[in-house]
């Protein structure tokens, strides 16, 4: 779709609250609510909760802490269907008036005996129109003290056509599609009927989800045509696989959003991803909201399966990190930090430790514990020390540590006072920097020592030095 639709662009993220919000999901959310904000249109938040035994408060909370971290703010709502009760019951007797719906008194033992006795003809198992009313059919007698089912009165010929702007045009025959139950005996409506229902009072005019949900779509078009309401249209996307090319799972993948800022992943990194994950703009990988926002009218969207890879998650993070603020870096590693024991009384400033090691880190995670080697005393292996401070590295040490008195307190100053006490000794950089990175650190993987020590400072590289020379 390239088009500037005819009219105001309203899209909708419709969870169910039975679970977390999910990467699919998420996705979904990201593509309506840039669509929406494209066009300078509506983003609806709607809450599909009528599912009561698998609804519950806490993925409520979930799925809208989960929007709220990845920064897709909504327009309106979040509407919640439990609430829109009677609204569905007034459209229910309204098409039950206009003879589009009917009341229906086959047991559910009787609906799957007719459900069996079609799949044992070869035929698609499916309500038989037992109850269904049609001119000159006499209607079996009301069982005594059974409650109905209400019915959608479905067409029994032609076929659902529409253009979806993500697999093109899709054709299903009414054949293929039986009277849909529209509310059960207690009164309260089902799925298909409530989302239709909500599509036109919310006056939603593009649809993007799922392609679990292409069967849905025939059944609430032709809800929508029984009762004379306009329709949006629809685009269905396709799922998102693991990175085995199976259908993402819990149990071997991170298919929760929010296990994500617990892994150390930045929403921005998490929202290129996925909007990346079944759409393009060129060959563009890396891009702001912002970008996504001026490019997604509905085009260029992949109609085949997109596959989870990790290592390009991880690589698109460590871009993140590298233009992050460092003050908003600390303020996310800072517990993970003290959790681990880092002691900030008197240590360098974390912003700016954070500024040197983020460069090699995929994750705030990653990020933190790299640079506990700055936070806690070190504690270096005492083979480690008797392997590189030897008697001939001794006083080149001790040089350096009488230079470090006067040198001026700057990276490239110490630099260059390094190579001078090497020069003056006849000694390569490691056989200096390895100690004095066990000196200061405890570790000999850092980063460049000339940096660690003005990260460190004058007073605690000097007092490091002198403890264990």
């Amino acid at each position: 779709m390239t088009n500037v639709p005819a009219k105001p662009v309203r899209t909708r993220f419709a969870p169910s609250p039975t679970g977390y919000l999910h990467l699919g999901g998420a996705r979904t959310a990201l593509y309506s609510w840039a669509f929406a904000r494209h066009f300078g249109g509506t983003f609806v938040l709607r809450i599909e909760d009528t599912d009561l035994e698998r609804s519950t408060p806490e993925a409520v909370q979930a799925i809208i802490e989960g929007m709220a971290w990845l920064g897709l703010n909504h327009d309106e709502g979040p509407f919640y269907q439990m609430k829109r009760m009677d609204r569905y019951r007034e459209v229910v007797a309204q098409m039950l008036e206009a003879g589009t719906a009917y009341h229906c008194y086959s047991s559910p033992e009787e609906v799957q005996a007719m459900r069996d006795r079609a799949t044992a003809a070869g035929e698609k198992p499916r309500y038989d129109g037992t109850w269904r009313p049609e001119s000159g059919k006499v209607l079996p007698a009301i069982p005594e003290g059974r409650k109905p089912v209400v019915r959608f009165k479905n067409p029994l010929d032609g076929e659902v056509t529409w253009n979806d702007f993500v697999k093109g045009t899709i054709t299903i025959g009414n054949k293929e599609l039986d009277d849909l139950v529209i509310a059960r005996p207690d009164g309260t409506p089902t799925y298909n009927f409530c989302v239709a229902i909500d599509d036109l009072d919310m006056e939603i005019s593009h649809v993007l989800r799922g392609d679990d949900h292409v069967n849905n779509t025939p059944r609430q078009i032709n809800i929508l045509r029984a009762i004379g309401a306009p329709l949006p249209e629809y685009g269905h996307l396709p799922m998102i696989l693991g990175s085995d090319g199976a259908k993402m799972s819990k149990r071997k993948d991170a298919v929760n959003v929010m296990q994500y800022p617990a892994e150390g992943y930045l929403p921005e990194a998490i929202l290129n991803y996925l909007a990346r994950l079944g759409w393009s703009h060129g060959d563009d990988e890396v891009f702001s909201m912002e970008q996504v926002c001026q490019w997604f009218d509905g085009s260029h969207l992949s109609n085949s399966a997109a596959q989870f890879n990790i290592e390009k998650l991880n690589w698109l993070n460590n871009h993140y990190i590298k233009q992050a603020d460092n003050e908003r870096l600390a303020g996310l590693a800072k517990a993970r930090m003290e959790a681990n024991g880092a002691v900030f009384d008197g240590a360098p400033s974390l912003p700016v430790v954070l500024g040197l090691m983020k460069e090699r880190t995929n994750t705030v995670n990653e990020l933190a514990d790299a640079a506990m080697l700055f936070f806690r005393e070190p504690q270096p292996d005492a083979a480690l020390l008797t392997q590189h401070v030897t008697d001939a590295v001794k006083p080149a040490l001790a040089d350096f540590a009488e230079r470090c008195k006067t040198v001026e307190w700057n990276k490239a100053a110490l630099a260059a006072m390094i190579k001078e006490v090497l020069a003056a000794h006849g000694l390569k950089m490691p056989q200096i920097a390895m100690p004095l990175r066990l000196f200061t650190t405890g570790q000999l993987q850092t980063p460049a020592i000339d940096a660690v020590l003005e990260i460190f400072g004058r007073d605690t590289v000097v007092a490091r030095v002198a403890r264990f020379l």
